[in-house]
C-alpha cells in the first residue's frame, strides 16, 4: 500500500494555489470504479425497460407482477445488510467485482421465466447482485475519495446516472427489433466484459488509504476515514437523509409522467419528458458535484440541495401548466443530485463498509417507499398534493443536514 500512500501525498489537494499530480495507480482505480458505477446503471435500466415484455411472457397479472418485482427489493436489501461484513473480510475490490459479475449474469434470467413465481425467484438473485454492487462499489469509492483528498464521490454517481440513461435509451431503441431474451443476454455479456476488464484494475491493487500519519485513535474519538468503526446513530441519520432524497427519485420515476398527463393534461410525448429532464438535471448536478463541494463544503451543499429541491418540487407539483412543472422537475433534479452520494460517503468515512451498508439500506428503502406512498396519498387527496411530500422530505433532509453540521464537519 506504500505506493498509494506516496501517490496520495502527491495527490490533488490544492496547496499554495497549485494542483499536484495524481498517482497513476489512483487514476486507474478511479477509471475502473467509474466503469463499475456506469455498468450498474446500464444493466439495471436495461432490465427496467423490458419489464412489460417479461410481464407478457409470464402471463402474470398486475398484482402478481408487483409481487414478483419485490424480489429485486428483497434481494437487494438483504444483501446490503450482509455486504458490509463481507467487504471487511474479503476487501471492497473483490466483492465489487463479484457482485458486478452476479448482477450482469443474472440479468439474462428473467427473460427465461415463464411464471410469476419463477420470475420472483430469479429477481431475488438479480437484486442480490444489485444490492451487493451498490454497497461494495460505494465502499471502494469512499476509500478512493479519501486517498485522492478531493470530494469526487458525486462523479461516480453521475456515471451511474449516465449508464442508466444509456441503458434505458438503448433498450427503448431495440425493444421493437430484439426479443427480451436477446436484449437481456446482450446486457449480460456487456456487463460481464466490463466487470472482467475493469475488475483487473481493482484486483491488481489493494484498497488505497488516506495520506498522512495514522496514530492510534484516542478513546471515544471518531474512527478515521474508511475504518471499520461501529455503526452509530450518526450513520443512521445519514441514511435517513439519503432516504429523504431517494424517496423523491423513486416517486418521480413512477409518477412524474402521470402527473403531467392527468393533472396538467400534457400530451403523451410531453408527459414522458418529465422524468427525462429530471434525470438529465440529476446527471448534470452530479457531474458538477465535485466543483460544488469544493466551494460550499459537504454540509452546506446538502442544506442548499435540499432547499433547492423543496422549492423545485413545490413548483412542479403545484404549477398550473406543463412548462413551469417541467422547470420544477429540472430544479428538483439539480437540488437532489448530490445529497445521496455525500450522505453515503460520510457514512463510509464514519464506519467503513458497514456504514455504507447501513446508510444504503436505509437510503434505498426511501426509494422503494416513494412510489408506494405517492400512490396512497394520491388516492386520499390528489396526485399534485401527494407529490408535495417530495418537497416536504427534501426540506427535512436540508434541516437534518443543518442540524448535524457540527458532527458532519468532524468527519469531512
Amino acid at each position: 500500500m506504500n505506493k498509494f500512500r506516496a501517490g496520495s501525498e502527491r495527490g490533488n489537494r490544492r496547496a499554495g494555489g497549485g494542483r499536484r499530480t495524481v498517482d497513476p495507480a489512483l487514476r486507474q482505480l478511479r477509471y475502473a470504479l467509474t466503469a463499475f458505477f456506469a455498468v450498474d446503471g446500464f444493466v439495471f435500466a436495461g432490465w427496467v425497460v423490458r419489464i412489460p415484455a417479461v410481464k407478457e411472457q409470464t402471463g402474470a397479472s398486475a398484482s402478481a407482477l408487483g409481487l414478483a418485482l419485490l424480489g429485486v427489493s428483497v434481494g437487494a436489501v438483504v444483501t446490503m445488510t450482509l455486504t458490509g461484513r463481507l467487504c471487511q473480510r474479503l476487501g471492497n475490490h473483490p466483492v465489487t467485482v463479484g457482485a458486478a459479475l452476479l448482477l450482469s449474469a443474472s440479468v439474462a434470467l428473467p427473460a427465461h421465466a415463464h411464471s410469476a413465481v419463477v420470475l420472483g425467484a430469479v429477481l431475488l438473485l438479480f437484486g442480490a447482485g444489485f444490492g451487493g454492487m451498490n454497497v461494495a462499489a460505494n465502499s471502494a469509492a469512499v476509500d478512493l475519495v479519501a486517498a485522492l483528498g478531493r470530494p469526487v464521490m458525486p462523479s461516480f454517481h453521475a456515471a451511474f446516472s449516465l449508464g442508466g440513461m444509456v441503458g434505458a435509451g438503448a433498450g427503448g431503441l431495440v425493444a421493437g427489433s430484439l426479443s427480451a431474451a436477446w436484449h437481456l443476454s446482450a446486457l449480460a455479456l456487456i456487463g460481464v466484459l466490463v466487470a472482467v476488464v475493469a475488475g483487473r484494475a481493482l484486483l491488481a491493487h489493494p484498497a488505497p488509504r488516506a495520506p498522512g500519519p495514522e496514530p492510534e485513535p484516542a478513546a471515544g474519538s471518531a474512527p478515521r476515514a474508511g475504518s471499520a468503526g461501529p455503526v452509530g446513530w450518526l450513520v443512521v441519520v445519514l441514511g435517513v437523509v439519503a432516504a429523504c432524497t431517494a424517496y423523491g427519485e423513486g416517486a418521480l420515476a413512477d409518477w412524474s409522467a402521470l402527473h403531467l398527463r392527468e393533472t396538467l393534461l400534457a400530451s403523451e410525448g410531453l408527459a414522458a419528458a418529465g422524468y427525462t429532464v429530471f434525470a438529465l438535471a440529476m446527471t448534470v448536478g452530479r457531474l458538477s458535484g465535485t466543483w460544488l463541494l469544493l466551494r460550499l463544503g459537504q454540509t452546506r451543499a446538502m442544506v442548499a440541495g435540499g432547499s433547492v429541491a423543496a422549492a423545485g418540487m413545490l413548483l412542479a407539483s403545484l404549477a398550473p401548466s406543463v412548462w413551469p412543472a417541467l422547470l420544477g422537475f429540472v430544479v428538483t433534479g439539480l437540488g437532489l443530485a448530490n445529497i445521496f452520494p455525500v450522505a453515503i460517503g460520510q457514512a463510509g468515512t464514519l464506519a467503513g463498509p458497514r456504514g455504507v451498508a447501513a446508510a444504503s439500506t436505509v437510503g434505498y428503502g426511501g426509494m422503494l417507499l416513494g412510489p408506494v406512498a405517492i400512490g396512497f396519498l394520491a388516492d386520499w387527496f390528489s396526485l399534485a398534493t401527494a407529490l408535495t411530500s417530495v418537497a416536504l422530505l427534501s426540506a427535512a433532509a436540508a434541516a437534518i443536514a443543518y442540524g448535524m453540521r457540527g458532527s458532519a464537519q468532524a468527519v469531512s
